[in-house]
């Protein structure tokens, strides 16, 4: 009678143990579907991309990975052999190259590129180009219409003109064709002569933040290097070469501008080795080499009754050999305004004609018509001048209605060359007013203390 309770016993057991195996793989099962589901929906990858950041509409999009930034002439089609004209390729590169923000215009090194007058215009360009100059490039004189430059770089922003070619202005194609009754051997005054159709080498027009380094830049028709209507220039490292008789070949012309920098130089020219026009200010020159030439000046200021304004200048540890003038300001009668705040510190002059002048009476013919009215000339230093002079130590002639003032003198050891080829003659001054702190050498004693 035991039995059959057992048998009941044991199919209850077995029923219950086959229930909860089914319970237990429907589980599994479930929560290996909802898994795998969510598996499905989550990205790939470990994590999420990360955002990114709002895009400055300001800011030009870099150019793709491997996107080339360097823009060779002769990949536009410059032949570089000096007789074929490449003046379209080096546009052709420049508006390819505006496109790319820090990019490089390339004038290789070995080849001789004829090219005529061009405009670089920044208008539509990328910032901070750079015109890379290995090679020489050559002024076309075959070109049939000249503008007042050849090769101007225009509204640039961050521009750098670099390298260790040749700019050559093939000048001596205009200075054999001067306008009859020209004289560019006229003492003291070949600033302009003959020279109104000829065209500056290179000029710079309305740019910010430009450097021009270590370039040659030989035998301009006129002016070698202008900075024209800039702020924040930097001139390093540039060599300027054209013979002494070349007419108003200034070596670096500066209008307009404020904040320029120009340091170790080499300059020789037939004019100024650097001239400060109207509007400068804040002009620092340093570490410049000058000769032959006419010396550095500030002017001249005040032609036709312009009103004229320079100040803040500094010119310290240059040297000067063999120039007409050493350091020089030079003022138009009949001008208006002022050149104020001037430093001329540790200059070496050596068989200079003229070291230090003032000439508020200047004139480039042989006669100009006396004018009452004069750019004021006022707060002008001159310390550590020394060396040797061929003709005269210093000449101070300031306007009779604008006497000059403030002038300042310490530190001045001049003495003259023998048998340098002019009459020796000693300091002129004529309403210049200032004082002197010894030594001064030869002594100024016709510069006045005070104004009567």
């Amino acid at each position: 009678m035991k039995r059959p309770r057992i048998r009941n016993a044991c199919a209850n057991a077995t029923f219950f143990f086959i229930l909860l195996a089914l319970l237990f793989t429907s589980s599994f099962a479930y929560h290996s579907l909802a898994r795998r589901e969510a598996d499905l929906r989550k990205p790939m990858g470990r994590h999420r991309p990360p955002r990114r950041p709002p895009r400055n509409p300001t800011v030009p999009p870099r150019p793709p990975p491997g996107a080339s930034r360097m823009f060779s002439v002769l990949r536009y089609g410059a032949v570089g052999d000096g007789a074929t004209n490449d003046t379209k390729a080096f546009a052709d590169a420049w508006s390819a190259a505006c496109t790319v923000r820090a990019s490089t215009v390339v004038t290789p090194a070995g080849y001789v590129f004829l090219v005529g007058p061009i405009t670089f215009t920044g208008d539509s360009c990328e910032s901070d180009t750079i015109f890379q100059v290995d090679g020489k490039i050559l002024a076309n004189t075959g070109s049939t219409a000249w503008p007042k430059q050849w090769l101007q770089f225009k509204n640039v922003r961050g521009l750098t003109i670099q390298g260790a070619g040749t700019i050559d202005g093939q000048g001596s194609h205009w200075w054999n064709r001067r306008a009859g009754g020209d004289d560019a051997t006229t003492e003291l005054h070949t600033d302009h002569a003959g020279t109104s159709h000829r065209p500056t080498a290179v000029r710079v027009f309305q740019g910010a933040n430009v450097t021009v380094t270590g370039i040659t830049l030989r035998n301009s028709a006129k002016f070698h290097l202008t900075i024209d209507t800039c702020r924040d220039v930097v001139v390093r490292g540039v060599t300027v070469s054209s013979p002494g008789d070349s007419p108003n070949t200034d070596g670096i012309h500066l209008a307009g501008s404020t904040g320029v920098s120009i340091h170790h130089a080499t300059i020789s020219c037939g004019d100024d080795c650097i001239s400060i026009q109207d509007g400068c200010s804040g002009v620092l020159i340093r570490r410049v080499d000058c000769g032959p030439g006419h010396g550095i000046s500030i002017g001249g200021l005040g032609k036709g009754g312009a009103a004229a304004f320079v100040s803040d200048v500094a010119v310290q540890d240059v040297t000067l050999t063999g120039t007409t003038t050493g350091v020089r300001i030079k003022t138009w009668q009949g001008g208006s305004g002022s050149v104020k705040n001037v430093r001329f510190t540790d200059v070496r002059v050596s068989a200079v004609r003229t070291p230090i002048v003032i000439d508020q009476y200047y004139c480039d013919h042989a006669t100009c018509a006396n004018q009452t009215s004069a750019v004021a000339v006022s707060g002008v230093a001159y310390r550590g001048v020394a060396g040797t002079y061929t003709e005269r130590p210093v000449y101070l002639a300031c306007s009779d209605a604008t006497p000059c003032s403030g002038i300042h003198l310490a530190n001045i050891q001049l003495a003259p060359v023998k048998d340098g080829g002019h009459r020796l003659r000693g300091p002129f001054c004529w309403n210049a007013y200032g004082d002197e702190v010894r030594p001064v050498e030869p002594p100024v004693d016709c510069l006045m203390a005070r104004a009567l």
